[in-house]
C-alpha cells in the first residue's frame, strides 16, 4: 500500500514544537508592469532587484544587500528575508533612498517608467525556504487597497514614485520604539484589506515624496474612494473599507485615527543616479 502524501504535514496545537526564528521580510512589486510593451518586460524585470540593490548599497546596508534570506524574483519585483536587526535601517533610510532613486529612473526612462510598491513585515518563518504565515501576509499587504490607492490616484504619476507600507508589528516595535529615523507622524494608520481575499490587517503606511494633489485632497480621501482615480478599476471592485479603531501610541502622547488626513511627508534623496539596467553608473 502507498504511503499517503501528506502524512508528514503536521497538525496544529496537537503538541508544542520549538517557534521558528524571526525574519524580516521586504517585499517590492511595480505598478502597471503588464502595461509596458512587451519588449521592455525583461530589463524592467532585471532593474528592480538591481534599484533595490542599488539602495540598500546607497543606504549603507550592504551586509543586507549580500545576506538576504530566500530571495525571489517575482517578474515584477522581489521579496526576500533578512535579520530583524536591519529593520530600523529598512524602514529609515532605505525607503527613502530607493525613492530617490526611482525619481532619478523616471526623469531618465519617461518610456519605461517605474512606480514601486513596497512591504515590510516580521515574523517567524521556516529556514531556508521561509514559508510561512508572515510570508503571506507580506504579499497581502504589498497587495492591499490602501498601497495601490495611493499609487492609482491622479496627478501623482511624476511625484509619488514609491508607497510603502508596514505591518503593525513592525510600527510597533521599530517606530513606536524609536529605532528608526522616521517619527510616528510620518505615517498614517490604515485597514489593509485585499478584495477577494480574507485578509484584514491594521497597517501603516509611508510615502516618501506625496504629491501636491495628495496632499491638498487627502490621503485618506484616495483610500476611501480609490474609484475616483483613473486605472483604479484594474484592482477589480473594491467593497468599502472597514471604519478603524483609533490606535493608542505608546510614547507618543495623542492619538491617530483613520480619517484625520494627517499628511505623509518625506524628502526625495538627491544626487543620486540610476543607469537603467546597470545601476552604479551615473548619468
Amino acid at each position: 500500500m502507498s504511503t499517503p502524501f501528506l502524512t508528514s504535514v503536521p497538525e496544529p496545537n496537537a503538541e508544542s514544537r520549538a517557534l521558528p526564528g524571526y525574519r524580516a521580510l521586504l517585499a517590492v512589486d511595480a505598478k502597471d508592469f503588464t502595461g509596458l510593451a512587451s519588449i521592455q518586460h525583461s530589463a524592467v524585470s532585471m532593474v528592480i532587484p538591481e534599484l533595490v540593490d542599488r539602495a540598500l548599497t546607497e543606504a549603507g546596508l550592504t551586509e543586507l544587500r549580500d545576506a538576504k534570506s530566500f530571495p525571489a524574483n517575482t517578474g515584477d519585483g522581489i521579496v526576500f528575508g533578512f535579520d530583524p536587526g536591519y529593520l530600523p535601517f529598512v524602514v529609515f533610510p532605505f525607503l527613502r533612498v530607493l525613492d530617490g532613486l526611482l525619481g532619478r529612473h523616471n526623469g531618465q526612462y519617461v518610456t519605461a517608467r517605474l512606480r514601486l510598491r513596497a512591504s515590510v513585515h516580521v515574523g517567524p518563518l521556516s529556514e531556508p525556504d521561509g514559508n510561512g504565515t508572515a510570508r503571506n501576509d507580506t504579499h497581502r499587504l504589498l497587495d492591499s487597497r490602501p498601497v495601490k490607492a495611493i499609487l492609482a490616484t491622479p496627478g501623482s504619476e511624476r511625484t509619488t514614485h514609491l508607497a510603502a507600507i508596514v505591518s503593525d508589528r513592525v510600527y510597533e516595535d521599530v517606530v513606536l520604539g524609536g529605532y528608526t529615523g522616521l517619527r510616528p507622524d510620518h505615517f498614517i494608520e490604515v485597514p489593509a484589506t485585499v478584495p477577494g481575499k480574507p485578509f484584514a490587517q491594521q497597517a501603516w503606511l509611508y510615502i516618501p515624496s506625496p504629491s501636491g494633489h495628495l496632499l491638498r485632497h487627502g490621503i485618506i480621501a484616495a483610500i476611501e474612494d480609490p474609484g475616483a482615480a483613473p486605472g483604479a478599476g484594474t484592482d477589480a471592485a473594491r467593497p468599502a473599507a472597514p471604519e478603524a479603531p483609533p490606535s493608542q501610541q505608546p510614547g507618543a502622547g495623542h492619538t491617530q485615527r483613520v480619517g484625520q488626513g494627517n499628511s505623509v511627508i518625506g524628502n526625495v534623496t538627491g544626487g543620486i543616479s540610476s543607469n537603467f539596467g546597470v545601476p552604479g553608473t551615473a548619468q
